[in-house]
């Protein structure tokens, strides 16, 4: 018996409701799991190009604007607090500051090296390379937290900006670079003209680091952490992007696999991101 066009209007209907039942439903059962202290704060987003130069740089050019497109489809907002741009294509590093809902819980296990393999396009031969990334996420910490720092435990040095900004940015050392000397956590910002904002913006990014300095050590994860971040290479990712010979992406923790690297790059990482909050409490 066939289906009048009311009935199959009403089964659509049906589908539609059912598929958005789930997609809350998901994110009801992922928001139970972020209940850490920190886990509804904002974020800092530090990406670090690893060796190889170009490639590496164009790599962690790649990823931040795979994180970019996620929060632009989030609804998240975000500004540039430093880039330092590579010298054909690409970036060195940058450092984001992101506002949304959860986001730290959401994105704490994206911290780590992520890995391409593709045929690079700046290899006049077409070969096939392997680069390397580092992201590195930490929580904007709240003013009412305290964090005491001793002023001769900070190195300070002001460099000349480069990238946006005009002419007025790239003539003046207004750029800040902040070293914490006992534990070398280094953060810097060039996004404001005024050294003294630039200051104040590195101060804040001290503070958040320090505070998921302190939280990791309670966890005993901290020695792990920092390992991943410091050394950008084999053995410490967390994450895999095959783009030749055949295309996949693949989180080495939880084993979760996309046959569509150019969707994932283009944002869509909500799989591996619930799989990553999922997992830990496994």
């Amino acid at each position: 018996m066939s289906l009048s066009e009311d009935d199959l209007e009403v089964q659509n209907d049906c589908k539609k409701k059912i598929i958005e039942l789930s997609k809350t439903l998901k994110k009801i059962e992922i928001n139970c799991f972020l209940s850490g202290e920190s886990d509804s704060l904002d974020i800092y987003l530090e990406i670090h190009a690893g060796a190889g130069g170009t490639e590496s740089q164009d790599w962690a050019d790649m990823l931040r604007r795979m994180y970019l497109k996620w929060f632009d489809k989030k609804g998240h907002r975000y500004e540039m607090i430093s880039e330092h741009k590579g010298e054909e294509a690409g970036i060195k590093s940058c450092t984001l500051k992101v506002s949304g809902e959860y986001l730290y819980g959401l994105l704490k296990n994206e911290s780590g090296v992520h890995r391409l393999v593709r045929i690079s396009p700046f290899d006049s031969g077409a070969r096939r390379h392997t680069s390397f990334a580092s992201v590195w996420v930490y929580p904007v910490v709240d003013d009412n937290i305290k964090i005491d720092l001793d002023e001769k435990d900070l190195r300070v040095d002001t460099y000349r900006s480069s990238g946006a900004g005009g002419q007025h940015v790239n003539t003046t050392d207004s750029a800040v670079r902040i070293t914490h000397i006992p534990t070398k956590i280094v953060v810097q910002c060039q996004n404001e003209r005024s050294q003294h904002k630039n200051k104040e913006t590195c101060m804040k990014m001290l503070k958040a680091r320090l505070y998921e300095f302190e939280m990791q050590k309670r966890e005993k994860e901290n020695q792990k952490n920092v390992s991943a971040k410091t050394d950008i290479g084999w053995g410490h990712q967390i994450r895999s992007y095959v783009l030749q010979p055949y295309q996949m992406v693949k989180d080495l923790r939880n084993k979760i696999e996309n046959s569509n690297p150019t969707s994932v790059l283009d944002g869509d990482i909500d799989e591996f991101i619930e799989a990553g909050i999922l997992n830990q409490q496994l």
